[in-house]
């Protein structure tokens, strides 16, 4: 076991993290670890199946005396975000994510930790080890690729599994049962640049945005933070004020459901003083306008030797696109304090070919207003030459304040810890809202330890949160 994680209990939970963490597992890459539950199915002698997707259930039958009670279904992802600082070498597609101990959280060296939902399969997979637990039939399901869509949860055939109790266990709140969650939706727009020219009196320079937090576009969407996409916008804008510019090339942002923390362009300008001028005073600017919220904000301008540039004017209408879409929460709930309803994260833009593809993922928990915001991200793309292309939408998953398996899920954690649950909704998609869809009548909630950060290299996972969550989700099996 990692040194990080010598002597933390439950071993077995931490044990099956170790290894979980060695297996790369990013989205649509999820081969090696669904070989992996495979095998531990097998070694453990419990019936296991995969569909064609690579989702998997080990079933485990119930504890003596248990076998008459409704089977509970307990659900988690396999995949996960991969995100690094852009000073980290580190190659999501073979390498393992090196750990570090800081203080009472479990981090990764640079990179997401992956304990999202990385912790929550080795929760599953210890209780298809442990032999003294009481619980009732149970269902163990993994699902693939529930961070790019959640394509796994949608494609799955409705007799992939049995039990209608359902217990997600990708949340990230110790002491908090979720019973609701956003929809949502991805919007791409391609824009046309044209060719590339030549461009005298001109030179290069290099303008990148770093050293924002970024984070999860959902339950991070509401702590105004910037967005290097919007900052690097901004700039773009600014010089475009005082000068000609020419596009070279542009990038931002790596994830559909992660803030953008880094951004850069290479553009041709006439004049680089000003280009120097207008890098220091947005600094300085961005820096007071998010004092205590982005203290870390950093834009770079190196020059370059470049001759060619896009035309003056498809960079411009680029610009001006990009300040002009939205990014950040639109609406708040009227009626549950603090919840956003809607948001949409301005996400990633690249290029292809003389082509630039942005990147737009908007969430809410009402599903009208997912295809509002994204016809007006359609709408504006359209307004300066790009096309717009809108993903399938997934529903957002209705509260049920009468369900069965809430008000069990709610004693237990009261007798347990002698406190009251914080009972929420969260403004990310959670896969409860697929599997309700395709299990009319399945009764769910969705718990987890204490994880923070997800989705940005910033990821932790409270050590101590472990052990009590173990602690309850046993004794919830047990009462079950």
């Amino acid at each position: 076991m990692d040194e990080a994680l010598e002597g933390l209990e439950p071993e077995s939970v931490w044990n099956y993290f170790d290894k979980i963490r060695q297996i790369p597992r990013c989205s649509k890459n999820e081969a090696k670890i669904v070989e992996f539950i495979e095998n531990t199915a097998k070694e453990l002698e419990l019936k296991v199946m995969k569909d064609q997707e690579g989702n998997i259930v080990i079933v485990k039958p119930a504890s003596p005396g248990y076998e008459n009670h409704p089977g509970v279904c307990l659900q988690g992802h396999l995949d996960m975000v991969g995100e690094k600082n852009a000073d980290v070498e580190h190659d999501f597609s073979s390498d393992p994510i090196q750990l570090r101990r800081e203080g009472e959280y479990i981090m990764a060296k640079g990179t997401t930790l992956g304990a999202d939902n990385g912790i929550g399969c080795a929760i599953l997979l210890a209780i298809s080890e442990e032999k003294e637990l009481k619980h009732p039939p149970l269902e163990m399901l993994f699902t693939v690729d529930e961070e790019t869509g959640m394509t796994g949860a949608s494609k799955m055939t409705k007799d992939f599994i049995r039990h209608r109790k359902l217990i997600n266990v990708d949340s990230e709140e110790l002491g908090t049962i979720y019973i609701g969650c956003a929809g949502g939706g991805d919007t791409s727009l391609r824009f046309p640049l044209g060719a590339k020219s030549q461009a005298t009196g001109t030179t290069g320079v290099n303008i990148a945005v770093k050293g924002l937090k970024g984070g999860h576009s959902g339950v991070d969407i509401h702590l105004g933070r910037t967005n290097a996409i919007k900052c690097l916008a901004r700039v773009l804008n600014n010089i475009l004020l005082e000068q000609k510019i020419r596009l070279v090339d542009i990038t931002g942002g790596n994830k559909r459901n992660a803030i953008p923390r880094e951004a850069q362009a290479s553009v041709l300008v006439e004049d680089t003083s000003k280009v120097e001028d207008v890098i220091k005073k947005l600094e300085n600017e961005l820096l007071d306008e998010f004092e205590g919220i982005e203290d870390n904000i950093e834009i770079q301008g190196i020059k370059f030797e470049g001759k060619q540039g896009y035309s003056e004017e498809s960079t411009m209408k680029l610009i001006t696109l990009l300040c002009a879409l939205p990014h950040g929460y639109l609406a708040f709930n009227p009626h549950i304090p603090d919840l956003v309803d809607t948001s949409t994260n301005l996400a990633t833009v690249s290029m292809e070919g003389d082509e630039v593809i942005i990147g737009a993922n908007t969430r809410s928990s009402i599903n009208s207003a997912i295809e509002n915001v994204r016809n007006q991200i359609v709408a504006t793309g359209e307004l300066a030459g790009a096309q717009g292309i809108k993903s399938d939408a997934y529903p957002s998953w209705k509260p049920n304040m009468n369900s069965e398996l809430l008000s069990i899920a709610k004693g237990v954690y009261k007798n347990k810890f002698a406190s009251e649950p914080e009972i929420k909704a969260i403004h990310a998609g959670l896969e409860t809202s697929i599997i309700g869809a395709h299990f009319p009548g399945m009764d769910m909630i969705s718990i987890g330890p204490q994880i923070e950060y997800p989705h940005s290299p910033d990821e932790r996972v409270q050590i101590a949160s472990i052990k009590t969550f173990w602690e309850y989700i046993v004794a919830l099996l047990e009462k079950l």
